[in-house]
């Protein structure tokens, strides 16, 4: 009569298992950290390919004087007697396009 040893079996049954399952959640982790590194790399050359942001920026100044000033100078001269009534009517309306 063969003697049936359950124990031994058993322990080889689990032991295979759980090599098995050690194994699988190895894989697993190195899988996860290489996506982790993969995602990094992928985020680091977007953000050298992206176009720098660019902070608000006043205004250029206009090239010539403004039209307050150009005013301001009109204003002067008529007050001078430089201009005439009409011409600083005139010379205004210029300005502001009307």
């Amino acid at each position: 009569m063969r003697r049936r040893r359950p124990l031994l079996r058993a322990a080889v049954v689990g032991g295979g298992a759980y090599a098995v399952g050690r194994s699988s959640a190895n894989k697993r982790a190195d899988q996860a950290q290489q996506d982790d590194d993969q995602n990094a790399r992928i985020d680091s050359l977007e953000q050298q390919q992206a176009p720098p942001q660019q902070a608000p920026q006043e205004p250029a100044p206009a090239a010539g004087p403004s039209l307050l000033d150009q005013l301001n100078q009109l204003d002067a001269l008529h007050q001078q007697g430089a201009l005439t009534d009409n011409e600083f009517t005139a010379a205004k309306a210029k300005l502001l396009g009307s």
